[in-house]
């Protein structure tokens, strides 16, 4: 499959349904902007599947599950087995995300790209959301599963890259074939902000100061370490000035990526190709959001920011992406775990647009609007 050729069939978010949002939200029975950040969240759905009234009842988060090489450094606080833990739990909903989801009422699908330690095969299924309490096994490498050391190597192979993002792109499609109208991007991974920090800084072209944190709380020494690796393995991207084709974030997906980021790259273009909103988690899953922008840029257009992460290097790549999170936690879970609040914010947003009355519905004369409107008041 060659990835590049299907990012080309991606469209851009539609701009005709977007201005006849924006004249329906000014058309309600409101002062003009007084839903601030909900009207926008609205317009930018219109565009997305070209219609102004739109439901975002049914929801799913895709949680994409691996493990990194780069832990034999000690860059992390939690020991992989963590992983297969919480992949297992991920099925039970005992996770985070898996309350949250249990929650707001969204779904789960959870997919084994490459967790080291052994899942019972009884949880495995093949086949995307018949059983969503079961595991989906694409895993890159099945006997060992894990990628390689970034300190020492590349992580994966061209091919196993390319496989990776591929995973992204079914998931994406079963979940829109699936009827859900709306879905989010979520991972497991020890190591993982290791792999996400040296590709912000190789996408950036800023040092590891800038995108390294602690993680789920790395002590010193490992957080040195971490700094060094991901000044190593991105140094020759940040020399040339960052990364702006998408040839180049490819080769650095298999540089210094994990199965898990490609795959949520992959899952973003595919909500793209399926005109789908699709929903960014923290840190990173934002730095997926941001590989899959560089290889497609009209796949920004489908991407919603959740929640601003408490992880450093966080709010450099949304900015990156020209996107504003509309929640603020201090949350850095991870797991998708912004993505069920964030769904239902979304439908609010929707619903607004749906069921609100209009001025000449509910009998109300808005000619006292006029200079508001004219003058530009009260908007942001």
């Amino acid at each position: 499959m060659d990835i590049l050729k299907i990012s080309e069939k991606i469209r851009p978010a539609c701009r005709e349904s977007m201005k006849k949002a924006v004249t329906r939200q000014e058309s309600l029975a409101k002062p003009p902007g007084s839903l601030g950040g909900l009207e926008d969240i609205s317009v930018r759905i219109a565009g997305m599947t070209g219609r102004v009234i739109n439901s975002v009842d049914k929801a799913c988060v895709a949680v994409f599950c691996a493990d990194n090489g780069v832990c034999e450094e000690g860059i992390a606080s939690a020991p992989q087995s963590v992983t297969m833990a919480q992949t297992i739990n991920f099925t039970r909903r005992l996770t985070g995300v898996g309350a949250l989801a249990k929650s707001f009422g969204s779904e789960l699908l959870i997919v084994d790209m490459g967790v080291k330690y052994k899942i019972p095969a009884g949880l495995y299924d093949e086949a995307p959301l018949r059983d969503t309490h079961k595991i989906i096994d694409r895993r890159i490498r099945p006997n060992r599963g894990e990628t390689d050391n970034i300190a020492k190597g590349p992580a994966m192979t061209a091919e196993e890259a390319e496989r990776a993002i591929e995973t992204g792109l079914e998931m994406a499609d079963a979940i829109a074939g699936a009827g859900y109208e709306i879905m989010g991007v979520g991972e497991m991974g020890i190591g993982n902000t290791s792999t996400s920090a040296a590709l912000l800084s190789a996408i950036s072209g800023r040092d590891a100061e800038e995108t390294v944190g602690r993680g789920g709380g790395v002590n010193d020494r490992g957080f040195a370490r971490k700094k060094e690796i991901v000044n190593k393995v991105s140094e020759g991207y940040r020399r040339g000035g960052g990364i702006h084709t998408a040839e180049q974030m490819l080769e650095a997906l298999k540089l210094m990526g994990g199965f898990d980021i490609c795959a949520m790259t992959g899952a973003y273009l595919g909500a793209a190709g399926n005109r789908m909103p699709v929903v960014i988690d923290g840190y990173i899953s934002v730095v997926a959001a941001l590989a899959a922008a560089i290889i497609c840029p009209a796949a920004k257009d489908y991407m919603i920011a959740s929640h601003k992460s408490f992880e450093r290097g966080y709010t450099m790549a949304v900015e990156m992406l020209g996107l504003k999170p509309f929640m603020a936690l201090d949350m850095r879970l991870g797991e998708g775990s912004g993505c069920p609040p964030a769904f239902k914010i979304i439908k609010g947003a929707c619903d607004v647009m749906a069921n609100m009355a209009t001025f000449e519905e509910a009998a109300i004369d808005d000619g006292y609007l006029e200079e508001i409107r004219s003058e530009e008041k009260f908007r942001k």
